[in-house]
């Protein structure tokens, strides 16, 4: 247990970084192989420590994988849109208008709409490859990370300043 718990802070501190120096990583405009690398590094640390705690039988690791690499994809496209949106904030946090706020507002709104959305959508998928069981674990091992990544990055992210 303390092997994974040290696996997921691994995980989570590299997404984390990930969020919050994303809008300078790419500003500065590294090498695409340099960013593709280290987003193909926290995949694979993501699957291993998945991996590791599923306990897959050959016949289940067969029909997950592609599943929960499909769900990961799709799960990057909500990420990116956060990241997007932590920009957007970044860019406009001293001279925000009430406009402005409303824009970012709907967008957090849609994205926190898409995530149980996108969970559901992916329920059936998995629980034809995998017995309920393994399909709660696997939703258990996502919804942990997403909230430690969630706390880090919380942290990060400074409150807005309304003045008087």
């Amino acid at each position: 247990m303390r092997s994974e718990a040290r696996a997921l802070l691994a995980i989570v501190a590299v997404v984390t970084l990930l969020l919050v120096t994303g809008g300078a990583v790419m500003a500065q405009e590294p090498p695409a192989d340099n960013m593709g690398l280290f987003l193909e590094k926290i995949k694979a640390d993501k699957k291993l420590l998945v991996a590791e705690n599923m306990q897959l039988t050959k016949k289940e690791a067969k029909g997950f994988w592609p599943v929960y690499e499909s769900y990961q994809d799709e799960l990057f496209l909500l990420r990116v849109r956060t990241l997007e949106l932590i920009k957007a904030y970044k860019n406009a946090f001293n001279s925000m208008t009430d406009d402005t706020a409303k824009k970012l507002l709907d967008e957090y709104m849609i994205i926190e709409k898409l995530r149980p959305r996108l969970r559901e959508a992916y329920l059936p998928k998995f629980r034809k490859v995998l017995p309920d069981k393994k399909v709660f674990r696997y939703y258990q091992i996502e919804n942990k990370i997403a909230a430690m990544t969630d706390y880090e990055l919380g942290g990060y992210i400074p409150l807005l300043k309304t003045g008087k």
